[in-house]
C-alpha cells in the first residue's frame, strides 16, 4: 500500500504543474485579499466557481489521453474560425498576465533579498533568470522541486490557519456577501477570473499531458491523468480557502488594509505568517512564498510562448522550432515594457488581468465543452452525464456574471 502510495506521488507530472501555475496570484493575493475585505463572505464564491470551472480543466487532460492531441489542435477541429479566436485571445491576454505575475514575484524578491527597491530593475532581473532557464532547457530542475514547494507552502498555511483561529477572540459570519457597487463587484469578477487559474491554463495542461507522455516509456492511460489532475485541482482550492482564512481572521477586524504596493503587500503576506508562527519563521515562509510565485511566472513564461508558438504552426500549416524562441523573446519584451514604462500599482496589473481572463473565460468553457462531445473524441471517452450537466451550469454562471459586470460598469 505505502509503495502504491509512493509510486502515485512521483508519477504526478502536469497536474503538479497546474497547481504550480494556479496557486500564485490567485491565492497570495486575490484570496488573501478577499478575506482581508470580505471575511468569509466570498466563500460561496470561491467554491461555486472552482465547481463550475472543473469540468472546463478537466477537459484538457481528458481530451490529451484520450486523442494524443492537444486542445488546441482539437480548436482547429473545430473550426479555423475558433483557432484564430485562441490566437487573438491568448496574445492580448499574455502580456497582462506575466506582468501582473512577474510584478508580484519582484514584491516578494524585493522583501525578501533586499539590495534594490526598484521593481523594475527585478523584474529584469526576474525575466532574465526565468528566460535562462527555459532556453537552457533546466526547466525539470525545478519540476523536480515542485512537490517540495507546493508541500512546505501547505504546511505553512495549514499551521497559520490553526494558530490564528485559535488566538481569534472574534466570532465570524459564513453568511454569503454579495458586492455592490463598481468597486466591489470589479473585484468579485477579477477574484473568480484566476480562481483557481484562468481558463485558458487548460490548453497549457493538454500539451504539458503530451510532454509528460513523451517522457514516459508508456503513456498515463486516461484514469492516471486524471488522478494526476484532480491531485493538483484538489490542493489549489484547499490553499485558496487557507489563504482566505488567513486574510480574514488576521486582516478583517484590523485597520490594516492590502496595499496596492508589490513591495508593501509582500511584507504584508509574510506578516499573516509570521504573526502566527513566529517572527523566526519570516525568512522560512518568504523563500517558500517567493519560490511559489517565481515557479508561477516560470511557468507561464514558457506555457503562453508554447501555445502561441503551436497555434502559429497550425495557422501557417509549416513546423518551426523557432516560433517557440520568438514567442518567448516577445512576452518577455513586451512584460518589461509594460512594467518598465506604464508604471502603476500592483492592484491594477492583476485587476485587468484577472477581468480579461474571466471575460473570455466563456470562450474557453464552450469551445472546450463542444470538444470533448462531438466527433473529434473517441466516444468512451467522453464525460459522463453529471459532468456533462456540471458543464451546462458552469457555461451559464460564466455567461451571467460576465453579463452582470458588463452592465454594472
Amino acid at each position: 500500500m505505502k509503495q502504491r502510495v509512493v509510486k502515485s506521488i512521483k508519477n504526478l507530472g502536469p497536474g503538479l504543474l497546474f497547481a504550480g501555475a494556479a496557486i500564485g496570484v490567485s491565492h497570495l493575493v486575490q484570496s488573501t485579499r478577499a478575506g482581508a475585505d470580505f471575511g468569509f463572505g466570498l466563500l460561496w464564491a470561491l467554491l461555486l466557481v472552482n465547481l463550475f470551472k472543473y469540468p472546463f480543466f478537466q477537459y484538457g487532460p481528458r481530451y490529451a489521453s484520450a486523442t494524443g492531441e492537444s486542445l488546441i489542435d482539437g480548436y482547429k477541429k473545430l473550426g479555423k474560425w475558433v483557432l484564430i479566436i485562441y490566437f487573438i485571445l491568448t496574445f492580448l491576454t499574455m502580456f497582462t498576465i506575466q506582468a501582473a505575475v512577474t510584478i508580484v514575484t519582484a514584491g516578494l524578491a524585493q522583501n525578501l533579498f533586499g539590495l534594490s527597491s526598484n521593481l523594475s530593475i527585478w523584474s529584469l532581473m526576474i525575466t532574465i533568470v526565468c528566460l535562462g532557464i527555459l532556453l537552457i532547457g533546466k526547466y525539470k530542475i525545478l519540476d523536480t522541486f515542485m512537490k517540495l514547494i507546493i508541500t512546505i507552502l501547505a504546511i505553512s498555511s495549514v499551521i497559520a490557519v490553526s494558530v490564528a483561529l485559535i488566538k481569534t477572540d472574534q466570532s465570524y459570519s459564513f453568511s454569503p456577501v454579495i458586492p455592490e457597487g463598481i468597486a466591489q463587484i470589479t473585484f468579485l469578477i477579477a477574484f473568480l477570473g484566476w480562481m483557481p487559474a484562468p481558463l485558458d491554463v487548460s490548453t497549457w495542461h493538454s500539451l504539458w499531458t503530451l510532454e509528460k507522455n513523451k517522457e514516459s516509456k508508456t503513456p498515463l492511460a486516461l484514469k492516471k491523468s486524471l488522478f494526476d489532475f484532480n491531485t493538483g485541482y484538489v490542493t489549489t482550492v484547499f490553499l485558496g480557502i487557507c489563504f482566505m482564512s488567513l486574510g480574514a481572521l488576521v486582516m478583517f477586524y484590523s485597520e490594516e488594509e492590502i496595499s496596492a504596493r508589490a513591495g508593501v503587500f509582500a511584507k504584508q503576506l509574510i506578516g499573516l505568517y509570521t504573526q502566527n508562527l513566529g517572527k523566526g519563521a519570516a525568512v522560512f515562509i518568504g523563500i517558500a512564498a517567493f519560490t511559489t510565485m517565481f515557479s508561477t511566472t516560470l511557468t507561464t513564461l514558457d506555457a503562453s510562448p508554447r501555445a502561441m508558438a503551436k497555434s502559429t504552426e497550425l495557422l501557417t500549416g509549416s513546423s518551426n522550432k523557432r516560433f517557440y524562441l520568438i514567442w518567448i523573446s516577445l512576452l518577455s519584451l513586451g512584460t518589461l515594457i509594460i512594467l518598465t514604462y506604464f508604471e502603476t500599482s500592483m492592484i491594477t496589473f492583476v485587476k485587468v488581468a484577472t477581468v480579461l481572463s474571466f471575460l473570455t473565460a466563456p470562450f474557453y468553457a464552450i469551445a472546450n465543452f463542444m470538444l470533448v462531445k462531438g466527433k473529434h473524441m473517441p466516444e468512451k471517452y467522453r464525460p459522463s452525464a453529471l459532468l456533462s450537466f456540471l458543464s451546462y451550469l458552469g457555461i451559464i454562471f460564466l455567461l451571467i456574471f460576465s453579463a452582470w459586470f458588463l452592465m454594472t460598469v
